[in-house]
């Protein structure tokens, strides 16, 4: 008989974050670490990490660092939590920026501007925080039931999604079966 040791998300993580793409992977690899050995299912590890990405890839391009320090010198602050309903929560914080987050609407040849409108199709809820002084906050509730803490496991129906249909079963795009040799 094997024992098995129920792991758990952190309640909270929170680390230092190079203001510049240095420190992203880093953030990534730190956070899909910490939900892996807590148990999340990989399609919601997947969107998790996409999201800190955006979120810290639009705190580098938009927001100032942290303090008094120069763009590229200082820090960003990226966090995941497990909040009091059981929800995984990610935050990025800056020292803000000259606008206030919000999505875009990019053209189609666009090379950006479509992160929030990313994180909002995989998020179940996002928003803004400003009230302190010098730092702007991204929080995205990336799945609103990950852990039912009255169970005290980690439910396993939450990640349920409703799946596209294959491209090649949507009619009238014949263009599809083109695709089908290209393995």
């Amino acid at each position: 008989m094997a024992l098995v040791v129920a792991q758990e998300v952190p309640t909270s993580s929170s680390m230092a974050v190079p203001h510049g793409p240095a420190g992203v992977g880093r953030a990534r690899h730190r956070m899909r670490t910490q939900l892996r050995e807590g148990g999340l299912p990989d399609q919601v590890i997947d969107d998790a990490v996409l999201i800190l990405s955006e979120l810290l890839s639009n705190a580098c391009k938009h927001g100032r660092p942290l303090g008094d320090a120069q763009a590229g010198d200082g820090d960003v602050r990226a966090a995941w939590r497990l909040d009091q309903q059981g929800r995984l929560v990610v935050e990025v914080t800056d020292g803000g920026g000259p606008t206030r987050p919000a999505p875009s609407t990019p053209s189609v040849t666009a090379h950006g501007g479509r992160g929030l409108n990313i994180i909002a199709a995989l998020a179940d809820d996002w928003g803004v925080r400003d009230e302190v002084p010098g730092e702007v906050t991204v929080w995205v509730v990336v799945h609103a039931a990950v852990h039912d803490r009255d169970a005290g496991h980690r439910r396993d129906d939450f990640a349920a999604r409703v799946a596209a249909p294959a491209v090649a079963d949507i009619p009238g795009l014949g263009f599809a079966d083109a695709f089908d040799e290209l393995d």
